[in-house]
């Protein structure tokens, strides 16, 4: 589990870097400024869980239950959460928005708010 936090930490990582430069240079010149917003929301909250996910393989062995359901949280809901985002600004930005992704950016969301809950939990079940 260790080695999937690694790898998928950086792999999202490295894309968030990728798209926030894309958003930054390609897009900035045909986004309305509301797209280009929601457009950088995606990149910020990728890279946010990026770091979150190879933090967590480096301090903890990942090898309970909760550990394992917290990194798959984090895992899904952020490319649910982010890739959702991403969908729905660059089909906007042609005029034909995919609707069918709204609902499944606060799935991501409530995702990444269950792993934010199990790390919750693994601090407290350390310190009390």
């Amino acid at each position: 589990m260790v080695l999937i936090a690694h790898v998928f930490g950086a792999l999202y990582g490295l894309l968030a870097v990728v798209f926030g430069a894309f958003g930054a240079h390609a897009l900035k010149k045909s986004f309305t400024e509301e797209q280009l917003k929601g457009f950088e929301t995606g990149v910020r909250y990728q890279m946010y869980h990026a770091i979150v996910l190879v933090m967590l393989g480096f301090n903890f062995n990942l090898n309970t239950p909760s550990q394992e359901w917290m990194v798959y949280c984090f895992l899904a809901g952020t490319f649910l959460f982010s890739f959702s985002i991403y969908g729905l600004t660059l089909s906007g930005r042609k005029g034909k928005k995919w609707k069918f992704l709204g609902p499944i950016t606060p799935l991501g969301g409530l995702l990444l708010v269950m792993g934010w809950g199990l790390l919750l939990y693994q601090f407290a079940g350390q310190y009390f």
